[in-house]
């Protein structure tokens, strides 16, 4: 009996007609690779994907962010999951809590010395994946840089996925004014296509 054709990006049979589907199936084996890595590193220290993931989320960004609602929203996850991850970070001595004066029930996250350097340690995982870029050309890491820019800004638009920090949605950013074609205007300056930023620090997001 014949298996049902399924029109899919992951299917083959349908990729070499359509451009779109080559490059969601590339994006999926780029994402493998990430996986794989940040598995490999987890067994390591003996800790899950998500427990490093949020270990180096806390070692780079601000107080603000370091709480279980906005991880959830970081990590598509619910709350459960990122409060079950915190538990046991918190167990093996890695974090720790900061219990908000004006609501108790309401806690920061912070790194302990111990946390911090298995953050910095985790954290170069990644480095495998940007050395091949290095071979590349500035201008094709511009062109590969700004449709990865335009895919994950449209992907949050759809609702696909949840909170971004880039200067597409940033409330500083705006276009073709100074005869630039990006420009920022927190920084009051024109941005060049490898100047933008997909995790700024200073990000405000627009409100939809």
């Amino acid at each position: 009996m014949d298996q049902e054709v399924v029109d899919s990006p992951l299917n083959p049979s349908f990729q070499s007609g359509s451009l779109e589907y080559k490059i969601v199936s590339s994006l999926e084996r780029v994402s493998e690779a990430f996986k794989a890595l940040l598995w490999q590193e987890a067994k390591e220290v003996a800790l899950s994907p998500i427990q490093i993931q949020i270990l180096i989320f806390l070692r780079f960004h601000s107080a603000e962010k370091c709480k279980v609602s906005y991880l959830a929203q970081e990590f598509n996850l619910t709350k459960a999951t990122i409060s079950d991850a915190v538990k046991v970070l918190e167990q093996k001595g890695l974090i720790g809590k900061q219990t908000e004066p004006s609501d108790t029930r309401s806690y920061t996250i912070f790194l302990t010395e111990t946390g911090r350097a298995v953050a910095q340690k985790t954290a170069i995982f990644a480095n495998q994946l940007s050395t091949p870029l290095h071979e590349l050309s500035l201008e094709q890491k511009e062109v590969l840089y700004t449709s990865l820019l335009e895919l994950i800004y449209k992907l949050n638009q759809n609702g696909i996925i949840s909170i971004q920090r880039m200067c597409f949605n940033c409330h500083f950013y705006g276009k073709k004014q100074n005869g630039s074609a990006h420009f920022c205007n927190l920084l009051r300056m024109p941005l060049k296509a490898h100047e933008l930023r997909v995790n700024c620090p200073e990000h405000h997001a627009v409100a939809r």
